[in-house]
């Protein structure tokens, strides 16, 4: 079905699912029509290492019997696949979550705001200077040879009311991105507008964008091409980047036929309303009869939220980082029968916990030898600017 539709008939089920998840290499300008699920015949959950590999198995086999599933996989639930990768115990949201529908709709465009909201100041779990004392002993740790790359973050909270779909719809209008999913899991809401692609598959072709290297928006246009300029030759950007590229290479030949995987685009820059990104793109092609969970299974969490090499790196952001990611830096996306399927990286995402009336905002980046804590922070100041634009926005 097509078209406009509201989102809050009074004759229709509430929202479980709103996702618009592009084609690789969709330019953001001509973004496709947002996918809308109601009413799940079955939800499955997984609050337990042991519940997430059968949990991805009945998600896999109810897609594959002609159901359509929207959901996501916590960064906690990595220790399923591989019990080296090392992260905090889970607080209480699951570790899986996906809803499972007959059919879905299509809208052209999101309607105007379906209610307010109130969103708070957001504060950071730590102050600068811890963050800095952690980005010195993540050099430290790579001169000793442990890490070449941390991918570092902090938790931004902010008190919040009213409507949740109201605040999803003003961050997607403030960053319009490739990869959104607004997700209704009951207590909690999540809200992405992810610009990176964990991967995809179509016809057996698995492709994965990984993105490293962010510079924040030129003021004039010409800052602005100054600003690709610097970013597109920066050798620390670059390097960054290709460790990343290289870690995924690796991931995706445990799953790929041999010989199929590949690197067709390297360092390009993304424009957003906020900030330029680098990305490359890796792709192969999956060997007969791999399983959902043999993907996650060589892939999760991405590489570009961890950091090379990804065992001894996450056993040191499990000693850095404060509490548990959550959604943040797992997987958040959508499946079709007949195979196809697409998860995001869930950055530049919002988690609402409406038992406590508390936001949460993951942001971070990637720390090399050449990072100062410095530069760091600002870096994560450039990726929040997105969620700090909406405090205060709609009262409810």
């Amino acid at each position: 079905m097509r078209g406009v539709f509201s989102l809050e008939q009074s004759s229709s089920p509430p929202v479980t699912a709103l996702l618009r998840f592009a084609a690789p290499g969709d330019p953001v300008t001509a973004l496709p029509r947002w996918r809308l699920l109601r009413d799940p015949v079955r939800v499955v959950t997984a609050h337990t290492l042991a519940e997430v590999l059968p949990a991805l198995e009945e998600v896999e086999e109810a897609v594959a019997a002609g159901l359509y599933a929207a959901g996501f996989v916590g960064y906690e639930a990595a220790p399923a696949f591989d019990p080296a990768l090392v992260t905090h115990p889970a607080g209480e949201m699951p570790l899986l979550w996906f809803a499972l529908f007959t059919e879905f709709e299509e809208l052209d465009d999101l309607p105007g705001p379906v209610g307010g909201f109130s969103l708070g100041e957001w504060v950071p779990d730590g102050p600068e200077t811890e963050y800095a004392a952690a980005i010195t002993e993540i050099r430290r740790q790579i001169a000793e040879g442990n890490t070449y790359q941390v991918n570092h973050t902090l938790r931004l909270r902010a008190p919040f009311a009213g409507d949740d779909l109201a605040l999803f719809m003003a961050l997607s209008r403030a960053q319009p991105t490739r990869y959104s999913a607004y997700l209704n899991a009951g207590r909690w809401r999540v809200l992405s507008v992810s610009p990176e692609l964990f991967f995809s598959v179509s016809d057996r072709e698995i492709l994965t964008r990984p993105m490293k290297g962010t510079a924040p928006r030129g003021e004039t246009p010409q800052e602005d091409a100054a600003r690709i300029a610097t970013l597109r030759t920066s050798p620390k950007e670059r390097a960054e980047n290709l460790m990343i590229v290289d870690l995924l290479r690796n991931d995706l030949g445990r799953v790929a036929r041999f010989g199929t995987v590949a690197v067709p685009r390297l360092f390009e820059v993304e424009t957003h309303p906020t900030l330029h990104t680098m990305t490359s793109t890796v792709r192969a092609e999956l060997r007969p009869g791999i399983k959902l969970a043999e993907m996650f299974g060589a892939l999760f969490p991405c590489g570009s939220v961890t950091g090379a090499p990804k065992v001894s790196t996450m056993r040191l952001i499990r000693t850095l980082e404060k509490a548990p990611r959550g959604v943040y830096c797992g997987a958040v996306g959508h499946l079709s029968p007949g195979g196809g399927m697409a998860f995001n990286v869930p950055i530049r995402t919002v988690t609402l916990d409406m038992a406590r009336g508390m936001a949460e905002y993951g942001v971070g980046g990637g720390v090399t030898w050449d990072s100062t804590p410095g530069g760091e922070y600002a870096e994560v100041l450039t990726k929040a600017a997105v969620v700090r634009g909406l405090v205060g926005r709609g009262e409810p």
